[in-house]
């Protein structure tokens, strides 16, 4: 591999996140600073949680804040399909060589057996995983149970003894103990493989030449190092970037921060100042400048200058900087037709104006009756709240458990929103038009507005969120003791949304 290529793989399970941007940006402008290629490919062989509306949602993100791909969906380099699920066939006859070699296994273990041993494990403080219980099973043993139709996985078999060293760009050379690493499922019972071994595959056959991802991979670098090696495939240059963190050095995450990339659009920054803001993260200008722009960045970016210490994402410095594009960048007629762009976004005017239509006789009251569907922030206090039946606590245990169960509704319309909280109402003992109080005032800062339903589906889960939590913060807050008890009563009172793919503690 003689060219620079980079790739960014999200996963379509949810909203487009910070941190795909954050690791997309630092890829790309090391591929074009060095002349190679970026090439986006999509991480979807979780069939349950993976969905097509997701993809998109992440394909429009990344064209919004101008992160472009050389090749991925909709740009073929040849080096394609660029959806992991469109990739089944090639897995098959890669994961075949190592069987073949010995250095994969078959494994019959049922969930039964693997959860009694992690029980065990805990119980006796060992360090769970699995034990290589199918490591000793006789070539015939495995055909048989093979020809009988036995659900089994294959699992990557990794050294008991030794360590795996290798480099990474920043840090470094690092050490593992392999007894401190697992032996990873490569294919799943439904004939779909896993993260770990997909990855290594597709990079190595898209010749992917650097890979730059989260720090948080670290510790699956030597499942990814070993699966190399046993291929007796070239290692790339790895590059692990620092973690994008809140104010309080805790890791980036949506219960203290807007994660989705959705939320800063709808709250009006302009894609140029968020990419700008991400570049600042980890890494710094030459001569310190903290404005600069997508091709000055690509111009002098390398990857020895990213820092090490936990990049803190600031929502007031973001301001500040947004704040400067649009002063600086932006004339009068520039800043009329980009504001406008944005309040009168056509998909939102056409989904709110059924909501207004029928409740107004002249233009001049739709503002009044709609205008927080077009805002961002509400300046809510505590005493909004007040209610005659209704204490402060009892209001913040509503948002709060309203917050995740409508981050457990796969899709967010007007239906599943009334059937959930209408669900989580009679679940909690409330009755309906108590219960909806607190979340009226919370979306749309009164007490009585457009049903609140409909509200939420047109501000969308990421301003739904936002406010939800902003309305708990008036309130008093909910201390970190206080959550983790809450959600202990969240799982008893609406046990089937607890179970969602979005629980509570994400």
């Amino acid at each position: 591999m003689s060219s620079v290529r980079t790739r960014i793989a999200p996963s379509p399970t949810g909203d487009p996140h910070l941190g795909t941007a954050y690791v997309a940006l630092f890829n790309r402008c090391f591929a074009r600073r060095r002349g190679g290629s970026f090439i986006l490919r999509i991480e979807d062989t979780d069939r349950e949680r993976s969905n097509e509306q997701s993809e998109r949602r992440i394909l429009d993100a990344l064209r919004w804040l101008g992160l472009d791909w050389d090749e991925g969906p909709g740009r073929d380099g040849g080096k394609g399909p660029y959806r992991q699920s469109e990739r089944a066939e090639i897995y098959s006859e890669q994961i075949r060589v190592l069987l073949e070699k010995g250095d994969a296994f078959y494994c019959f273990c049922d969930e039964n057996r693997l959860a009694a041993l992690r029980r065990e494990q805990l119980r006796q403080k060992l360090r769970p995983g699995y034990d290589g219980h199918c490591l000793g099973l006789s070539a015939g043993e495995v055909s048989e149970r093979l020809a009988r139709g036995e659900s089994h996985v294959v699992r990557l078999r990794v050294p008991r003894e030794g360590e795996c060293v290798f480099t990474d760009l920043p840090r470094g050379e690092i050490r593992i103990q392999w007894s401190q690493v697992d032996m990873p499922v490569l294919i799943k019972s439904d004939g779909l493989p896993t993260y770990h071994f997909a990855n290594v595959v597709d990079d190595r056959l898209m010749e992917i030449s650097h890979v730059i991802r989260g720090e948080e991979w670290i510790s699956s670098a030597p499942k990814h190092v070993l699966l190399y090696d046993a291929f007796g495939w070239e290692r790339p240059v790895f590059c692990h970037l620092p973690l994008l963190r809140n104010p309080d050095k805790s890791k980036l995450s949506k219960r203290k921060n807007p994660t989705s990339i959705g939320y800063y659009r709808s709250m009006g920054y302009l894609p140029e100042a968020l990419l700008n803001y991400l570049g600042n993260m980890g890494w710094s200008m030459p001569d310190g400048e903290e404005k600069f722009s997508l091709e000055q960045m690509e111009a002098r970016f390398e990857l020895e200058r990213i820092s090490l210490g936990g990049p803190v994402f600031d929502r007031e410095k973001l301001d500040w900087l947004n704040g400067r594009y649009l002063r600086e960048d932006l004339d009068d007629a520039e800043f009329v037709r980009q504001f406008t762009t944005w309040a009168f976004r056509p998909e939102l005017v056409k989904t709110i104006t059924p909501l207004l239509r029928q409740r107004v006789s002249r233009f001049s009251q739709v503002s009044a009756l709609g205008e927080y569907l077009l805002r961002g922030e509400l300046d809510l206090e505590a005493e909004n709240f007040s209610h005659q039946k209704l204490d402060p606590e009892t209001c913040r245990h509503i948002l709060q458990f309203s917050l995740w169960a409508l981050e457990s509704i796969p899709e967010l319309n007007r239906d599943a929103v009334e059937a959930r909280l209408r669900q989580l109402a009679q679940a909690m003992e409330h009755k309906l038009r108590e219960f909806l109080f607190p979340l009226f005032v919370a979306i749309s800062g009164r007490p009585v507005s457009l049903s609140v339903y409909e509200s939420i589906e047109t501000l969308g889960l990421d301003l739904t969120r936002a406010r939800l939590r902003d309305a708990v913060t008036a309130l008093g807050g909910i201390s970190n003791k206080q959550l983790k008890k809450l959600e202990k009563e969240y799982r008893e009172v609406l046990p089937e949304a607890a179970r969602s793919d979005r629980p509570p503690p994400a």
